[in-house]
């Protein structure tokens, strides 16, 4: 017999079941229909036997089929077993196969037409008791299946949710993917401007070695500078790299593409006032500007922010907050107050929009490949997204 491994849930369970037996075993006892012509020593055996069929319930787990198969033979000459013949058949429609189920259950109402046929010449008690045990072992039969059903829901419902949050993790790491892509094209085009002028500069100087001198210091302090800011945005996204070979690389091939900077702001700000939204802006500071990744990466998050505001609080008012210096680094916040109500005057009425929050999680990969921190929280009856880059001094 294979060995079962329960725990405290299951031994709580199990004792339950045994108490409920021996005590229905204990309440019915009066009420069961005995003949009068057996002695003494059969209604001892009879208690006895309704004793071991109680302690054999603690059997359950290990052989269900069984056990339920030889109290039902049992119960028809012992009175006492009717209590753990419920929890046998409970326990197999709870665990067992369909199958085994309705052959148990055959077995139990297979008697059930002899039953009917001899219903007419039983005393009022005799079949009362009969109608009752049926009764009782179809409810146990029922509450198992219920059981079961319920046991199954919970697994499906489980195993949907597990699923779910595989899938969500894979779309989560699909969008950091997309992100360092698309810093990656973007930091192609930058350095492929920067070398292409490295290359024009140096060719110049190898076909006329004889230019004045003003000339070849231009062109040197022009290769100086491209250099040093290809090795700096190289260092910057070093790691990130293209998903598959032989991808194209955008539009660098007719040209570098504008990059947007953090001086690029009020422009992006009057844009989306144009559109109709209610922004408020204070920035960026005034003064030396920040390196071209962290303006880049600021102008990023607070477009993406106020494209959340747009798609999620239509109708909203945002505070759009840029401060900082170099040596403190540069603080980015953008806040949006909670939508209205409907409006019928304007034509608008707040609701959700589509989207999985695929666009935070790409700009919490910007900052971090830039060096800073990015958090987005709900604050207010709105969302408030907050990032600090930083700025050397």
């Amino acid at each position: 017999m294979r060995r079962i491994h329960r725990t405290r849930r299951d031994w709580a369970a199990d004792l339950a079941l045994f108490l409920f037996a021996a005590c229905f075993a204990a309440v019915s006892s009066q009420s069961i229909p005995v003949a009068e012509n057996l002695g003494p020593g059969w209604r001892a055996a009879d208690q006895v036997a309704g004793g071991l069929g109680c302690a054999a319930v603690l059997l359950r787990r290990r052989a269900p089929v069984q056990l339920a198969v030889v109290l039902l033979l049992a119960g028809s000459v012992a009175h006492y077993l009717t209590g753990p013949a419920m929890v046998a058949v409970f326990t197999v429609a709870a665990t067992r196969s369909w199958k085994a189920t309705a052959w148990v259950a055959a077995l139990v109402f297979g008697p059930l037409p002899l039953f009917l046929w001899q219903l007419p010449d039983m005393s009022e008690e005799r079949a009362g008791s009969a109608v009752a045990y049926f009764a009782l072992i179809a409810g146990a039969i029922g509450w198992g299946l219920f059981r079961r059903s319920r046991q199954q829901l919970i697994a499906s419902l489980r195993e949907r949710a597990e699923l779910a949050e595989a899938d969500a993790e894979s779309r989560a790491e699909r969008a950091r993917m997309e992100a360092r892509e698309e810093i990656a094209r973007e930091m192609h085009d930058v350095l492929g401007h920067r070398l292409s002028l490295l290359s024009v500069h140096a060719g110049a100087l190898e076909f006329n070695p004889g230019a004045p001198r003003a000339e070849i210091e231009r062109a040197a302090g022009v290769m100086r500078e491209s250099a040093h800011l290809a090795l700096h945005d190289l260092r910057e996204v070093i790691g990130v790299l293209r998903a598959g070979p032989g991808t194209g690389t955008g539009p660098a091939e007719g040209g570098e593409r504008p990059q947007p900077e953090l001086a690029d702001l009020p422009r992006l700000v009057a844009e989306a006032r144009a559109a109709g939204g209610r922004i408020e802006l204070a920035g960026p500071p005034e003064g030396a500007a920040p390196p071209p990744l962290v303006g880049r990466t600021a102008y990023r998050i607070v477009q993406e922010a106020l494209t959340n505001v747009r798609k999620h609080a239509p109708g909203a008012a945002a505070d759009v907050r840029v401060t900082g210096s170099p040596g403190d680094g540069l603080m980015v916040e953008v806040r949006n107050a909670p939508p209205p109500g409907p409006d019928p005057a304007r034509g608008t009425v707040p609701g959700p929009a589509e989207g999985g929050g695929q666009g935070l999680i790409g700009l919490a990969e910007r900052a971090r490949l830039a060096g800073g921190e990015l958090t987005a929280v709900p604050a207010g009856g709105g969302f408030r997204v907050r990032a600090w880059l930083p700025w050397q001094g």
